[in-house]
């Protein structure tokens, strides 16, 4: 039995897997908010109470978490959940437990879901991309999830959007103090910022998403952009790492178009006279994330 814990900053949610990857239960409870002793207490009892009512022994066990662990220390760094950071979580949680336990970027147990037994299953190279508030990744080789010598493999939010030009200027600000950001474009957040630039007034990327559908020329135009700069973006991680397949989570990758327009666009930028990479959704759509930090032990 695998059980994986996905520690968001508004609800903490776990699940337990058999070695099959069928769900046996899931549970999902408020996050203590802006209070460390309190979260790392609520993951703990979550998973204890979970084992009893399985009634199996410690279970392997993994943890999703936004930001990521720091290889100076140990210590949690970049997570919104921001009592997080600067924290021995990992420890924490090890001491609490008494147990050892795998943790990873929540970005990285989603891409390490959809590749084991998901829309990225049998690939031997897959691109997990999650698209919402923010955007993040991660890389998954021959079914191991690659951290880099920094842990930072797949944080492609954070690079710059390549080639900006004309209505991608002036370069959007990022909270990471550098402007141009991928994330500064391709997040839920600046789809709609985009969009009211443009004189748009639905300021809800699925509302934009519909009224496009539908027929609006504004709304249609704003995903147009959006489309023409995450091919741009993704062509620049299938240059670097080839991905097989790239697989899209978080609530913009509900937008059906993206995957038949965004891979006639992304062939501009790629670097080769055929390109077999596919792009598709999430086979277990929220679900990646927790599943993933399930399946982190190898």
């Amino acid at each position: 039995m695998r059980i994986g814990v996905d520690l968001g900053g508004s609800k903490i949610e776990l699940i337990a897997i058999d070695e099959a990857g069928g769900e046996r239960l899931r549970r999902r409870i408020a996050t203590p908010q802006g209070d460390y002793a309190a979260t790392v207490e609520a993951v703990a009892t979550l998973v204890e109470d979970a084992e009893r009512s399985l009634a199996c022994g410690p279970c392997a066990l993994g943890i999703g978490t936004p930001g990521s662990l720091s290889r100076l220390g140990g210590v949690m760094r970049n997570a919104n959940s921001t009592c997080l950071n600067g924290r021995a979580l990992l420890a924490d949680l090890q001491l609490r437990l008494r147990r050892p336990l795998q943790m990873a970027n929540d970005a990285n147990c989603f891409a390490i879901s959809e590749a084991t037994d998901g829309a990225g299953a049998g690939a031997a190279t897959v691109f997990g991309v999650i698209l919402g508030t923010g955007v993040g990744g991660g890389l998954v080789v021959n079914g191991r999830l690659l951290e880099g010598a920094n842990a930072i493999a797949g944080e492609w939010g954070h690079n710059p959007l390549p080639a900006p030009a004309g209505a991608d200027l002036p370069l959007p600000p990022c909270y990471c103090g550098r402007h141009g950001c991928v994330e500064t474009y391709l997040s839920g957040p600046a789809l709609s910022a985009d969009h009211r630039r443009h004189g748009g007034t639905a300021t809800d990327p699925a509302a934009i998403a519909h009224a496009a559908a539908h027929g609006d020329a504004a709304c249609n135009a704003t995903l147009a952009r959006y489309e023409e700069r995450l091919a741009r973006a993704l062509a620049t991680v299938i240059n670097i790492f080839d991905p097989e397949v790239i697989v899209l989570g978080g609530g913009l990758s509900r937008i059906d178009r993206l995957y038949a327009r965004v891979p006639r666009l992304w062939g501009a930028h790629v670097f080769s006279d055929h390109i077999a990479t596919r792009l598709l959704p999430a086979h277990h759509g929220d679900a990646s994330g927790v599943r993933g930090a399930a399946w982190l032990n190898p």
